[in-house]
Parts: structure tokens; C-alpha cells; sequence
């Protein structure tokens, strides 16, 4: 079959075999291109075939040797649809890491579950003994709880209705967004999928089971960004619950005395979740258009290596609220100083000169193994 993508609203519902491998061997190459440095040598990643999550497995699987497993919710084909990015994904990063002599394993299903939680403890008393590091970068619309309640989360304010500019993704242009206030029960739901609950019922379950090392660490992320994105993301319903997971942080130092969690504060990247927030993508076509221009962009895998190889390496770097910074080159004030005057410029007309759209669109269709330099889009490929 020949894999065309096929985009619709913030998604592709196709995924390329091919580009979604060679993705992965260019995010490989990095990391190996960069010093190795000490650290886990047995890691868990729950959310580890897209984005971060990814990056995060390929970070330290190749830049501290680690022998990692990951979780992981996506489809494979039909036959006649392609399988997820995602599923593409993984099925090249353990190929790798098998060919590095690493070990891989995977296991596909609803990390919010306790069956999944329950596979995955068998797996580490079968294959580790015990884990060292625990990285979770789960990014779901719904959550499902063992008691059977089914929760969906919400992209909306808290308080007030808010209005300012978005991009239009299907035809690139500039608009308003009008984004309407969550009720109560939305945001309480919200906070119940992308808060920190599950985080702490994963560190629950694996130190129950005694699969968690002397020292473990464990890693969520968030993102807070500019005053410009503020009452969509840092406080709107979003950030109440990354407000619950950073309380989720917290509670797990308290509670497991082995155990030492941070919060990673990351830059805005296109990602699956990004391309559904409005305002946002429009931000990080203006962002990214700044960051070029000094030098100073990275992607998901670049984001990840200067976490996991410099800011973790040895005693992590955190500010005064105990985060690691990793937006520290995006917030920096001449870039935001820059952005913020493009902002109140951009309209339609100038949006391709103030900010990258292509750069935007070339990350968009990455991310599902597309505009991948090397591939030849238009042979036959096997999608099973």
C-alpha cells in the first residue's frame, strides 16, 4: 500500500511504517551523538511511544544504556487502515535497542487500569527484579477508574470566558478563539485524567509489589508557559490539573521514603496534545520562529537528552519550587520580548513572515512519519 496522510482537524489519521522508523532511528542517532553519562539501568516509562514519552525511552535507553519498558495504548493494522504513529513507533525503538543489546518490551494497554499496572509489575519481577527510575508521560482525553467511572477531560477556562487569536490549522490563517468557562464537575474530571492521581496509584502499586529499587526516581511533566496562554493552559482547567499532579509530586516524596520525584517543566513542542489547545499553536509557530533564529530550538529528543544527560545527570538542576526548567530557553526575556510583539502584530496576511508555519507542519506530520528526509512516500509499503 501507499501511505498518504490524511489530516483532520489537529490529527493524522494515517501513519507512515517506514517514516515513523527512520524518525526513531534519527531521534537514536542523536542521543548516541551526545556524551553518555551514569544513570538508571532499569526504567519504566508509562506513555512511550509518542512525543516525550518516546524521547524519554530513547534518551535513556541510549544515553545511559538503560533496559527500559514501556506502556503504551495503540492500534495495529487492520489491513486495511494503517496502524498508530505510535504503534510504528515502538516496534522500531525495541528493534533498535535489541540491536544494541538492550532490552525492550512493551506492553499495549490502558495504563489507567489495574490489569495493565498488574502486567507490568509481572514483567519486572520476570525480566528486572526491580526498577530505578519510573517515568510518566501518560497524555489521555479519558481515564476509565477501577471502580468503573469514566472520566473525560476538557481544554477550557476557569472563571471567565476568555477570546484572543489561534491559528486555523486547515487553512493557516488567523482568527479568534473563543474559549468558553468549565463547570465544576468539568475541571473536577479534568484533574481526575491528567492530574496526578494515577502517578501515585502506579507508585503505589509497584512499591506494594516490591518491584521499586533502593533508590528510585521518577519524572512527570508538565508545561506552564507565557502570560499569553495562561487562561487556557496554566490556569485554565489543564493547569488545575497540573496543579494536582505537581500536590502529586509531593505526596509521592512524602509518602515513599526510596523514592525521589521531580516535576520536569518543559518547552512547547508540537505535539498530539499541543495541536488541540486553541492559542496555542499559534504561539508556537511564533515561538519556534524566534528560537530558530538564535540557535536555540529543540525538538522532543533534543528536549529530552538535555534533560535526562545534563539536567538529571548526578543531582538535579530545580528552581525554587523544585522543578526542572526546561523551558528555561524559551522563557527567556528576549524571546519573549520578541514574541509578544509578533503576537499583537500577526494577522493572516503576515502570518507566514512572523512565524514558522512550515517548521509547525513539518513537526505536525513527523510525528506521524511523514516529510521524514530519506523515505520514499511514494513505493509500497507493508502497514501490518
Amino acid at each position: 500500500m501507499v501511505v498518504e496522510p490524511r489530516v483532520k482537524d489537529y490529527i493524522c489519521t494515517t501513519a507512515h511504517p517506514v517514516g515513523c522508523a527512520e524518525n526513531v532511528k534519527n531521534q537514536i542517532k542523536y542521543v548516541k551523538a551526545q556524551p553518555k553519562v551514569e544513570g538508571p539501568k532499569k526504567v519504566l516509562v508509562i506513555g512511550a511511544s509518542t512525543g516525550y514519552g518516546l524521547a524519554s525511552r530513547i534518551a535513556v535507553a541510549f544515553g545511559y544504556d538503560a533496559d527500559t519498558l514501556g506502556v503504551m495504548f495503540e492500534k495495529e493494522s487492520n489491513g486495511r487502515r494503517t496502524a498508530t504513529a505510535g504503534f510504528y513507533n515502538t516496534r522500531a525503538f525495541e528493534e533498535e535497542a535489541k540491536k544494541a543489546g538492550l532490552y525492550a518490551k512493551s506492553i499495549n494497554g490502558d495504563a489507567f487500569s489495574l490489569e495493565i499496572k498488574q502486567q507490568v509489575i509481572d514483567t519486572i519481577k520476570a525480566d528486572f527484579g526491580t526498577v530505578d527510575m519510573v517515568i510518566y508521560s501518560l497524555a489521555a482525553p479519558r481515564r476509565v477508574t477501577p471502580d468503573g467511572h469514566k472520566y473525560s477531560s476538557v481544554l477550557k477556562t476557569v472563571g471567565e470566558e476568555y477570546s484572543n487569536k489561534t491559528l486555523v490549522l486547515k487553512d493557516n490563517t488567523v482568527t479568534m478563539a473563543h474559549i468558553p468557562a468549565a463547570t465544576e464537575e468539568e475541571i473536577e474530571n479534568t484533574i481526575k485524567v491528567m492530574g496526578g492521581e494515577d502517578w501515585i496509584d502506579w507508585m503505589q502499586a509497584l512499591s506494594d509489589a516490591g518491584v521499586l529499587a533502593e533508590h528510585v526516581t521518577t519524572v512527570a511533566y508538565s508545561y506552564i508557559g507565557p502570560k499569553i496562554t495562561f487562561p487556557i493552559y496554566a490556569e485554565g482547567s489543564i493547569g488545575m490539573a497540573k496543579k494536582d499532579l505537581y500536590r502529586s509530586s509531593d505526596i509521592i516524596n512524602e509518602k515513599f521514603a526510596n523514592v525521589t520525584s521531580y516535576i520536569a517543566i518543559n518547552k512547547a513542542l508540537v505535539t498530539q496534545s499541543s495541536a488541540a489547545i486553541p492559542v496555542v499553536p499559534l504561539y508556537i509557530t511564533l515561538l519556534y520562529k524566534q528560537m530558530k533564529a538564535k540557535g536555540v530550538h529543540e525538538g522532543c529528543i533534543e528536549q529530552m537528552a538535555r534533560l535526562f544527560l545534563d539536567k538529571m545527570a548526578g543531582e538535579a538542576e530545580t528552581d525554587e519550587n523544585g522543578f526542572i526548567r526546561m523551558d528555561d530557553w524559551e522563557m527567556a526575556d528576549d524571546i519573549q520580548e520578541a514574541v509578544a510583539k509578533n503576537w499583537d502584530a500577526v494577522t493572516s496576511e503576515n502570518v507566514k513572515e512572523l512565524a514558522d508555519i512550515d517548521g509547525y507542519w513539518d513537526e505536525f506530520y513527523n510525528m506521524f512519519g511523514f516529510k521524514i528526509d530519506g523515505v520514499d512516500y511514494s513505493a509500497d509499503v507493508d502497514i501490518m
